[in-house]
């Protein structure tokens, strides 16, 4: 067997990673970027930051900074508009996931039209959108190395998983430093889902030995650090090995792909706007113990590689630590129940049909090493309420 990878043309590693935008567009031959964004990476100075050095290659930009979190259709629209009528070249995202993903869309909407309905899966978007240079702010989803994007369509109540190398940026710089005015909440969340992109992408039906190696080193980057940048948010150390981990996480779902989990997050998200890491973490516990029977082995290398097993523990040892670990996660970074986050009851049973029949349609659930029923997903939405 072999397996096709696909990667960001430029990859960009370290403190200062950033500062290198006005470099990496000369490279690209790009002369006339919209940086593609939100409110708070312009209150933060960010924004600012990237356009002096852009400024220093007589590099002139435009923003568009409007993005929200998980962006909708809607959202993204005035900034399709923006690329219809200007005459930019590339696009610099700047944010987490969520300006991203919005960069992505807005790339392919720009420059192909349509809608964005147009553009999801099992459609595979492999026309090449203006070319993105992507820059995360959080150690998370590992946009800027996947060729993913997921964008809500409010009027139906779905969010749409659109895949494809139309959507892999040409460019990822990443850089640790950004990360670290990040609060503890964001950090859990976008943390949580880094660690649940890594051992998705592991026991994904889709893994292969490269995926595999990445997967294996993000889980060991992410699990030992991810309690201490919750807890100190300036330990730059950690902060350092937890975004390189989210970057080797995104690789390994980008070519392997996510799983059950993510397939039941995107509905959850969807209907009550529960963000994507979040989300994420509320699930992860419970499809990993439902998932482990097929999959042992696997399981209990996640274990072993996140450091919560010895080399010498049996599988089910492993597996027992890993489910407990996980638990465990939760609680320490305060992950709040459904009922907790606000969720009212009875909306959230009332939905659970629809969700499941969105997360089968989305594809991930198939992945999955114990590849589910929709009663199967009903039952693990069911058992989530506590």
């Amino acid at each position: 067997m072999n397996s096709q990878i696909v990667l960001p043309r430029i990859l960009q590693v370290g403190a200062g990673a950033s500062t290198e935008v006005g470099s990496v567009l000369k490279n690209l031959e790009c002369t006339k970027p919209l940086i593609v964004t939100d409110k708070m990476m312009m209150q933060l100075g960010y924004v600012d930051r990237v356009q002096t050095q852009l400024s220093a290659k007589d590099i002139h930009s435009d923003i568009y900074a409007d993005t929200v979190p998980e962006p909708t259709e809607a959202s993204i629209l005035a900034g399709v508009e923006k690329i219809k009528q200007g005459d930019f070249d590339s696009i610099i995202a700047i944010g987490g996931g969520s300006p991203i993903d919005s960069a992505k869309a807005i790339a392919i909407l720009g420059k192909y039209g349509g809608k964005m309905r147009d553009y999801k899966v099992p459609r595979i978007v492999n026309e090449p959108g203006l070319p993105i240079i992507a820059i995360p702010t959080t150690a998370g989803t590992g946009s800027e190395a996947t060729r993913a994007t997921v964008i809500t369509d409010e009027t139906q109540g779905e969010k749409m998983l659109c895949m494809g190398m139309g959507f892999l940026p040409v460019a990822a710089l990443v850089d640790f430093e950004l990360t670290t005015s990040l609060p503890a909440r964001t950090t859990a969340d976008t943390g949580i889902d880094a660690l649940t992109h890594a051992m998705e992408a592991y026991v994904s039906k889709k893994a292969n030995p490269y995926t595999d190696s990445q997967a294996l080193q993000a889980m060991g980057l992410l699990a030992p650090n991810l309690r201490k940048v919750y807890c100190d948010g300036a330990d730059k150390e950690a902060r350092e090995a937890m975004m390189l981990g989210a970057t080797l996480a995104g690789i390994a779902f980008s070519n392997a792909s996510v799983a059950l989990v993510h397939g039941m997050s995107r509905p959850i998200g969807a209907f009550f706007h529960v963000p994507h890491g979040l989300s994420n973490a509320m699930l992860l516990p419970s499809v990993t113990e439902y998932s482990i029977s097929e999959s042992p082995v696997r399981y209990a290398n996640c274990a072993r590689a996140m450091k919560v097993a010895l080399p010498s523990d049996s599988d089910s040892i492993a597996n027992e630590k890993l489910v407990t670990e996980l638990v465990a996660i939760n609680d320490e970074l305060n992950v709040p129940t459904l009922e907790e986050f606000g969720i009212d009851k009875s909306a959230y049973f009332e939905a659970l049909d629809i969700m499941a029949e969105q997360a089968l349609a989305s594809g991930s659930p198939a992945n999955n090493p114990r590849v589910p029923s929709k009663v199967d997903i009903v039952d693990i939405y069911r058992k989530l309420w506590v």
